[in-house]
């Protein structure tokens, strides 16, 4: 070997060793990222998932979605109820002879299209206004009928209703016929709203349904109302029902098996069911000992106990796949919408790097030596 090779290999192994601490990576080491959580000044906190963590993590406020409540099941009548704003039609019957109500040879006349009053009444001809919000169409039709004996004691009456908005909801979205849907009676709940509306658009993931009941807004998923039949609550006239996809994710970042923004898939995202979904993590650069979360938790949550919420507002969760019960506890672990999952990269995959490198430069000072 001649001494300009001899010099040029030295000059090469020197750079080489000298950009180990350098080389392009495709993610963090675990110790840069949670280096300096010990200092008295540190910004960040770092708690291990484990079994003894788990009921600790669990009292600590939820981050990155606003918690809406639900309204539990109640019953309601079976029967149609007429409301304020509904329209009705009303045929008399009357075969009397010098009726009041009908010409001579009429039998019966209609008075149709009569819309109930913001106060609950129809005016009827030499009767008056008359109250029949809140009942039934037969029950309103009964008292009509008493009330018309006064001017025409043999007249039969029919009435008929349509629902108005104050009988009907509406379907604002997320269901395959969006749109206003009368209420068959006042048992009408969240589900047999969406069954009338064609159900739910398929290609929503996870679809979750929002109730919005005047100044009020609920919420749930539509899975929990499948599951358990005691939230499919009755609706009131008036209310709107979305159905939307839920707008919860996750991101994914360093060597994973894909990095990229994840939509919530289920009510709960466990730690693995996360990895599941990410592809789990690079089998030759990822240190499956630091799979990182990081969360960040509002100041109000902070307790420096770490009891309550977290000591710090920025936390990163560790989480060990080699042992037992970094594996459990990582299933029992919630993830949070706006989480982070970082899959750091192994030490030994910089040093595999670096010895590529150096084999490299001997197989090219060989190729100029010949």
């Amino acid at each position: 070997m001649g001494m300009f090779t001899k010099a040029a290999l030295c000059i090469l192994l020197s750079l080489t060793l000298t950009a180990c601490g350098n080389l392009p990576r495709g993610a963090a080491i675990q110790s840069e990222i949670v280096k300096g959580a010990e200092e008295p000044d540190a910004d960040f906190s770092v708690y291990p998932v484990s079994k003894t963590f788990l009921p600790t993590v669990s009292e600590w406020p939820h981050t990155g979605e606003r918690r809406y409540g639900w309204l539990p099941h109640s019953h309601g009548s079976n029967a149609q109820i007429i409301r304020a704003g509904d329209t009705v039609n009303i045929t008399i019957w009357d075969s009397a002879e010098n009726s009041l109500l009908m010409s001579p040879g009429q039998r019966s006349v209609e008075l149709l299209g009569m819309r109930v009053s913001e106060a609950g009444t129809i005016f009827m001809p030499y009767v008056g206004k008359i109250r029949i919000a809140n009942r039934s169409p037969d029950n309103a039709r009964q008292t009509l009928q008493r009330r018309m004996e006064s001017v025409a004691p043999g007249a039969q009456v029919q009435l008929n209703m349509a629902e108005g908005r104050t009988n009907s909801v509406d379907l604002v979205g997320g269901v395959r016929q969006p749109g206003n849907i009368k209420m068959p009676d006042q048992d009408f709940s969240v589900l047999a709203a969406i069954s009338a509306a064609g159900g739910v658009d398929e290609r929503l993931v996870n679809p979750r349904v929002r109730l919005v009941r005047g100044h009020k807004t609920y919420r749930t998923s539509l899975s929990r109302l499948l599951d358990n039949p005691k939230l499919d609550t009755r609706l009131n006239g008036g209310d709107q029902v979305i159905v939307q996809e839920d707008d919860r994710y996750f991101l994914s970042l360093g060597a994973a098996g894909e990095e990229n923004q994840f939509p919530f898939n289920r009510d709960h995202v466990s730690a693995l069911d996360a990895l599941a979904l990410i592809g789990g993590v690079n089998d030759r650069t990822a240190n499956p000992k630091g799979v990182l979360i990081l969360r960040e938790y509002p100041v109000s949550a902070i307790d420096p106990s770490g009891i309550s919420g977290p000591a710090q507002q920025r936390v990163v969760f560790t989480i060990n796949l080699t042992t037992s019960d970094g594996l459990f506890s990582a299933r029992n672990f919630h993830i949070n919408s706006g989480d982070l999952v970082l899959a750091t990269e192994s030490p030994v995959a910089s040093a595999r790097t670096a010895v590529s490198l150096v084999g490299s430069a001997f197989g090219l000072l060989n190729i100029a030596n010949n």
